[in-house]
């Protein structure tokens, strides 16, 4: 029995049920998609009651970390699910119509953190990186110009052909080609003036207002994986948020 340990610095015993099953997440013991057990075979596995499973396992599920299904039991959240898949992406057509969206890959290089990204990143500056820029595109119309860097050692492998070949969410490619799953993001919205790349790339004139978006992303056991940057073209979206 992995029964939980005594902390210096006291936790609820659910929230150390939940530290518990996010280690074996973290070690892989269920992979996205997967069931996992329920909550009195972890009430079982902890020697805790099975509301104290329960409640450790609500958390999760409002963390979009696992999904409950009536009837069907909880499964590790995947960027498949329809619910979740894109979550971090809050830009939206002002009318609330749905749109076709669409990637284009602009360039993907190997080069070196530079030293506020590397520290956000929690890797050194000049640390080997993959930087990629692509368009994302509404409907046809190139809305966002975004930026990504990735640090090279997880995230090996990651080339324009196999970015190319997959033509999907990026979290997506993370989690299904490479076992690496964001589980959430902080991001930073200022307003900035489109310079001369980005409006050549978005077809607006230099200076043309446009919402700029930075954000870090996080996979389990709050560890920073992605800092990306999105410079937005808001005359038809806004920027959407569900505050709970």
């Amino acid at each position: 029995m992995n029964k939980p340990r005594a902390s210096p610095l006291f936790q609820p015993l659910y929230r150390q049920i939940k530290a518990l099953i996010t280690q074996s997440l973290i070690s892989g013991e269920w992979g996205p998609g997967e069931a996992i057990p329920s909550e009195m075979e972890f009430a079982a596995r902890f020697g805790v009651s099975q509301g104290t499973a329960r409640k450790a396992l609500d958390e999760l599920a409002a963390e979009n970390i696992v999904v409950r299904r009536q009837g069907k039991g909880t499964f590790v959240a995947t960027h498949e699910e329809e619910m979740v898949k894109l979550r971090f992406l809050r830009l939206v057509a002002a009318d609330g119509s749905k749109e076709l969206l669409d990637n284009k890959l602009l360039c993907c290089v190997r080069s070196k953190a530079a030293a506020g990204i590397a520290k956000m990143l929690n890797i050194r500056a000049g640390s080997a990186v993959i930087d990629i820029k692509r368009l994302l595109l509404f409907s046809n119309k190139p809305i966002i110009l975004d930026r990504i860097i990735l640090p090279a050692v997880p995230f090996k492998g990651v080339t324009s052909e196999r970015i190319g070949d997959f033509n999907g969410s990026m979290y997506r490619m993370y989690e299904t080609r490479l076992g690496i799953r964001m589980v959430r993001a902080e991001e930073r919205l200022v307003a900035t003036g489109a310079d001369v790349e980005a409006a050549s790339l978005l077809g607006l004139a230099p200076g043309t207002p446009l919402l700029s978006i930075e954000r870090v992303s996080y996979t389990y056991d709050d560890k920073p994986m992605e800092w990306r940057l999105g410079l937005c073209l808001t005359d038809d979206h806004h920027y959407l948020n569900h505050l709970e």
